[in-house]
């Protein structure tokens, strides 16, 4: 499995960007989706997981401002950002996991810088 993340860039407080995760290889609409982000000096953080049927979870911080979705048929991930913060800033990750045997297999992409600054 390999996930490539893109549309990170800069943008004014209280902007809008779209991350998108594109999976490839032996991908399953059943596999959960999310996206995850590090910000310096801070340890990694669960932003918003999608799973099978479509259920999303959301970190405190993000919710009613970000949107997490997905295509199945395209087995990519998007990551609606909006009203972005100062604190928003970080390295975002998007990341697979799947279930084999009862033993989760996580898989993680490069990374997309996301940088809210005026």
């Amino acid at each position: 499995v390999q996930l490539q993340a893109s549309g990170g860039g800069l943008v004014q407080p209280g902007g809008s960007l779209r991350l998108s995760c594109a999976a490839s290889g032996s991908v399953s609409r059943f596999n959960g989706m999310g996206w995850y982000r590090q910000a310096p000096g801070k340890q990694r953080e669960m932003v918003a997981v999608i799973i099978s049927g479509g259920r999303t979870n959301y970190v405190d911080s993000v919710k009613g401002r970000f949107t997490i979705s997905r295509d199945n048929a395209k087995n990519t991930v998007y990551l609606q950002m909006n009203t972005l913060k100062p604190e928003d800033t970080a390295v975002y990750y998007c990341t697979l996991r799947q279930m084999r045997d009862g033993v989760a297999h996580d898989y993680w992409g490069q990374g997309t810088q996301v940088t809210v600054s005026s």
